[in-house]
Formats: C-alpha cells, structure tokens, sequence
C-alpha cells in the first residue's frame, strides 16, 4: 500500500518525526519533491538530526529509501549527510537516487543569493538554496538529469556549452557578476558522478515492481499545501508542488495507488520567509511560543530563521488538507501549548467587513483579519501521557474542536519531540 505524508499549512509542521514513526511499518520510503531548502527534525536514539535531502527512513535498517525523479537534488548536501550519519554511528542506510533526479548546480545556488540581493526589500525569502533557479533550469530543459553524467562525454560538453550561453549572458548584463566556464561545470559534474555512481538506479523499475508485490512504500512531502505553487499563497512559495497528488509524478506511481494521505497538522502556526500569515502574533506573545516550541525553540531547520509565530489556523488548515485530499490528520507539538490559561485559535478572516469561513487567493488574503476564539488551557505537562483518555478535558476539548473545524478525523497526537510520543486515536 501507498501512503503519503504531506503538510497541512506552511511547512514546519513536523512530518519528520511522523514519518519517522511510521517508516517503522514501510518497506520504501520516497522523497518525491523539493530539495534541500527545508529539514525535517528526527530525534531518536542516534541523537537528534536535521535530514535536508535524505528521506526520513534512512534510520531503519529494513527500508529502501529513494530519492525520487521530483526532487531538486543537491549532491553536496547528500554526501555531507550521508558522512554526517556515519560519523554519528548511524549504521549505512539502503538508498538510491532517480538516475531521472535533476541536480542542483553551484550557479542555481550562486544565482537564487543575487536575485534575492537585487530585489532587495521584494525579496521572496528565500533559503538561498538554489531552488527556484533549478526548478526554472527544468522546465526550460537546461537542467541536468543524473543519468547524463553516465552519457557520452561530448554530449554533456554541448550541453553545458548551450547551459552557460544563457547563464552567462545573465551573470554578465543583470548581475555584474564573472562568468561560468565550461571546464568548472564539466569538472563538477564528474565530482558528482563518482560521488553518486555507488548509488545511481533506475527507481522507477523498483518502485513499479514494489507497487505490483504490494510492499508497504511512503512518499515523503516537503513544506506544506500553502507553499504549494500552484495552491499555496502565490508568489510566496516553493517552486515545486508540495501536495500529495505530485507525489504520483515525483516518485513514479500511479495516482490510484496512493491509498492514504496523512497530513500533519500544527497546534499552533509557524513558517519561515514572507508571505501571507493571517494568524500572525507579534511582539512576546510570539517571542514566549517560539522558546517553547519545538524541540529547542522555533527556527528553520535550514536556515536558522526564528519562526514567525500564530495561532492554529483552522480555515487555512482546513483548505490545506481539502487541497491534500488528506485521509487522516496527524495533529503535532500539542504539549507546547501547555503553559497558557486561554489558547486563541483562529476560525474565520474578516474580508473587506464579511465574515468568510474559506481560504481566498492571495490577493484577498492580503486584505483578511483573523475571527478568533479563544478555548479554555490544560495547565499541564502532557508529554508522558500515552493513552487519548487519559489526556486533560480541556485538551481533549482543543483537540475535537479543531477536528470538526478541519472536518477529519485526527488519528495521530503527537505529544513531544521524540519517536515514542505519540497518541494513536
């Protein structure tokens, strides 16, 4: 069976730790988009780790883990987490790469740092990573699939030949920048080519038989439906599609095969960049939440960012996971919100003097104020609690209330930082 762990909102949302929790149960585990702008935080025995471009499975002895076709590939990043994982006493994970993966260039990374620097105050935010350059490279069919590194040498010559006219004449006349030579890429390219040729496969055969022999596989998303391009609060999002419905594309399945749609659900709001936030806090409300929250306070597991702080958001968490075709919620951090006597949670925006229960585009999210209301707090530590019952009323109240806002049954509580807290409903 096919399962898919997706965000419900802006990312940071925790899919890490659940789909380390559930990789327990999988044969495959698939990184099917994005790349290295975003970490997923694992704490476990090995200690606690930032993956960037590794799928979340690489701490199970028993799985496969693939990245996939649809991920922007960085393979510096890979090699240093894959060192990084060995120096800590991680035992060698089973993983390959799509010989279909597209790599991430030094340029993409050059490039995303000066467009950011020239716009200035209009920047996007973001991780510097080289994402949107990439994923720009792709379809404009400049890019470079894995599996031409192993092609005919003249021909990838000719391609970066054609790659550099354009780069160049962009470095040379928007940024004021010195040119790229075809001998530096071509050199790089064969750094890579050892550096991946130990795990270079053709996924897509593996994963069809998988599918065919009925293994357990789980596609692993990065950020959330609201950074979404094509959803998310455009133009403030990633430049890949971060719902469930691409992971069919990003890793090579069928779409009838994706069986569940688990979809991780903050209880409380955070993102990292600009974009729009319409349950925003500010101020020591927002300093007090971001100590507390997560595992060692609220900042980017990329970028180091403080977190913008807000309160759940029920009306865009309840469009992200309609956008995720979501099939069960997995709604974490809940013992972060142990400290306060009243937790606002937002349940509809103000547009333009009206009450809306519905996510608009972004052009009129730029205009919504949050309806809030505000639920009675538990007072109490919640993180050695293993059965629902036994969780305080008011907690229990919190959670139901958002689960008949949102619509689904939340199935999974995730009460503090490590594997084995956890609540199954």
């Amino acid at each position: 069976m096919v399962k898919a762990i997706v965000g419900a909102n802006w990312g940071d949302e925790g899919k890490g730790k659940i789909t380390d929790v559930l990789a327990q149960e999988s044969d495959i585990v698939i990184r099917f988009q994005g790349g290295s702008n975003a970490g997923h935080t694992i704490i476990n025995n090995y200690g606690k780790f930032a993956l960037h471009q590794l799928p979340s499975g690489v701490f199970h002895q028993h799985i496969l883990n693939i990245i996939g076709n649809g991920v922007a590939f960085s393979v510096e990043n890979f090699v240093k987490e894959m060192k990084s994982l060995e120096e800590r006493g991680v035992p060698k994970p089973n993983i390959v790469v799509s010989d279909r993966a597209q790599i991430v260039m030094p340029y993409h990374v050059a490039f995303d740092c000066y467009e950011e620097e020239r716009l200035g105050k209009n920047s996007f935010g973001s991780t510097k990573s080289g994402i949107a350059p990439f994923y720009s490279d792709k379809y404009s069919k400049i890019g470079f699939q894995v599996n031409e590194l192993f092609d005919d040498v003249d021909s990838l010559k000719a391609k970066i030949v054609h790659a550099l006219e354009i780069k160049n004449a962009t470095l040379r006349n928007l940024y004021n920048k010195p040119e790229i030579t075809v001998d530096e890429i071509f050199n790089k390219l064969m750094e890579y080519k050892e550096a991946l040729a130990p795990y270079v496969a053709d996924t897509f055969s593996i994963v069809y038989e998988a599918v065919k022999a009925g293994k357990n596989i789980l596609l692993e998303g990065q950020l959330g439906a609201l950074k979404d391009t094509d959803f998310g609060i455009y133009p403030m999002v990633t430049s890949s599609n971060t719902i469930a419905g691409y992971g069919a594309v990003g890793a090579g399945i069928p779409p009838y095969e994706i069986k569940e749609v688990v979809t991780v659900v903050k209880a409380y709001s955070s993102a990292v960049g600009a974009g729009e936030f319409v349950s925003e806090i500010f101020g020591e409300e927002a300093d007090e939440l971001r100590r507390r929250g997560g595992d060692g306070g609220e900042y980017g597991a990329t970028t180091g960012r403080p977190r913008r702080m807000g309160w759940l958001d029920l009306v865009a968490t309840r469009y992200g996971c309609r956008v995720q075709g979501t099939t069960t919620v997995a709604f974490t951090v809940l013992d972060v919100l142990g400290y306060l006597d009243e937790i606002p949670v937002c349940v509809g925006y103000e547009l333009d003097g009206k009450v809306i229960d519905y996510f608009p585009s972004t052009t009129k999210l730029k205009r919504c104020k949050p309806v809030l209301k505000v639920l009675p707090g538990w007072k109490c530590d919640i993180s050695n609690i293993k059965k629902y019952e036994d969780l305080p009323e008011n907690c229990r109240n919190y959670i139901e209330f958002a689960e008949k806002e949102i619509g689904i049954k939340i199935g999974m509580v995730s009460n503090g930082p490590s594997r084995d807290h956890i609540i199954y409903r």
